[in-house]
């Protein structure tokens, strides 16, 4: 089966050479000029990927990703004239899995769809549930548990439990995390890691503080025995 990729940009001279590049390498492609009309189709059409403007009328990429609550098989690549690396952490926050800044080569962005599906077809192999302790991760659903009470994440703060709890006692730097949750394009630093440790901590509780051990010197893992 083709992988359906979503092209949304209000700028035809940019969104119909992307679609066309698309085309040429096997995949089915749908094309769109505004953020309401990018919603709708990736609801329609379920795309694999979609590659999204940030900033186009009647929706902006931001609230695009915003809306797409059910998006655990479709990947987000965020496409902005901003080089502002506030912005890029808006996107990344919302769920995006990855940002281009314009002008792009067009090879380096059919490059960087082809790694986001192959990490897509990744986790649709991985197990449904991930339990530790206390915890439980659902990774089709996006919910987490604790203590069967469901908790609030950000896409990345769900993306980073994932991870963690996926490789029981793996020890991580705060670089491997950076890369494996964030892309190794991303440029806010390893603080950004430390930052979220602690969100996950406080918002489970004393499951989180048992779960989530810091390596002095390392970086963190997830304990296998207790949460």
């Amino acid at each position: 089966m083709n992988k359906r990729i979503l092209v949304a940009d209000d700028e035809p001279g940019i969104a119909n050479p992307i679609s066309y590049a698309f085309r040429k390498e096997g995949y089915e492609v749908e094309t769109v000029f505004d953020g309401q009309a990018a919603l709708d189709k990736a609801l329609s059409f379920r795309p694999h990927v979609i590659v999204l403007d940030v900033m186009m009328p009647k929706l902006t990429g931001y609230e695009v990703c915003r809306s797409l609550v059910d998006r655990s098989d479709m990947g987000i690549i965020l496409l902005t004239v901003k080089n502002d690396i506030v912005d890029k952490i808006v996107g990344l926050e919302l769920g995006a899995d990855d940002y281009m800044t314009k002008p792009f080569d067009l090879r380096e962005l059919i490059a960087r769809v082809k790694a986001l599906l192959r990490r897509l077809e990744k986790k649709e192999l991985e197990p449904d549930t991930l339990r530790v302790g206390r915890i439980a991760v659902h990774l089709k659903l996006r919910t987490v548990l604790a203590d069967d009470e469901p908790i609030e994440l950000t896409p990345k703060e769900f993306d980073l439990l994932a991870l963690l709890l996926s490789h029981p006692d793996r020890v991580y730097t705060r670089d491997e995390l950076l890369d494996a949750v964030w892309g190794l394009e991303y440029a806010a630093g390893t603080r950004t890691v430390d930052i979220h440790i602690q969100r996950l901590r406080k918002k489970l509780g004393d499951s989180g503080q048992r779960l989530l051990q810091t390596v002095f010197g390392v970086g963190y893992k997830a304990s296998g025995s207790e949460a």
